[in-house]
């Protein structure tokens, strides 16, 4: 049974789950349907549903003092693998329709190197500002924490917040805890209209 976590919660990943090396992260969104459809300007904006919202899942993987190391520890749909191999991103979903998770980030927590501590995960909106996107208008976001080796879902948060006008969420972080890993439920929005104003604020 997944440990369901509530914002600013808390949790061990490992202490709890002996042996586990290797996770799954899945980050998942929906696009709020529009009401209506048709009418005058549906068909200037397809179907009323205007442009399809292309949310990004990102890792930025961080040093001591949540300080960015390098730039090719961010890992995201333009960089699928870290250096060292411990965290892989699955690629790119352009809609987030259908069921399930949206991205998935695999990361092979021994691999991981010792001068990171931290990695922390995004989603932003991509191109946010010039088809003036928000993540108010996404429903049902969460992230989730995976064992691959059995399937079995050992975290789950929803970001039930109103992130209306946000463009830019931090959604969870897994960090070190003496030998241990933890998981921490974020659910922060902010107003960064990329990912790359996201990773600069821990330069």
């Amino acid at each position: 049974m997944a440990i369901s976590l509530q914002k600013g919660q808390r949790v061990d990943l490992t202490k709890g789950n002996p042996g586990l090396s290797k996770i799954m992260v899945g980050l998942g969104w929906d696009p709020v349907q529009k009401s209506g459809g048709g009418g005058l300007f549906g068909g200037l904006f397809g179907g009323g549903g205007g442009a399809n919202i292309d949310c990004d899942a990102s890792v930025i993987m961080l040093g001591a003092n949540d300080k960015l190391q390098s730039n090719n520890d961010v890992v995201y749909f333009g960089n699928l693998k870290s250096r060292d191999g411990s965290v892989t991103h699955t690629g790119d979903n352009l809609t987030g329709d259908g069921d399930g998770d949206d991205e998935q980030v695999y990361i092979e927590l021994s691999r991981v190197p010792a001068n990171i501590e931290k990695l922390v995960f995004v989603v932003n909106i991509y191109d946010a500002v010039k088809r003036k996107q928000h993540f108010g208008m996404i429903r049902n976001a969460f992230i989730r924490v995976v064992n691959p080796s059995n399937n079995q879902e050992l975290i789950k948060y929803n970001l039930t917040e109103d992130y209306s006008g946000k463009t830019s969420l931090l959604v969870g972080e897994i960090y070190r805890n003496n030998n241990e890993w933890k998981f921490a439920a974020v659910g922060t929005g902010t107003n960064a209209p990329g990912l790359s104003e996201v990773v600069r604020s821990y330069t």
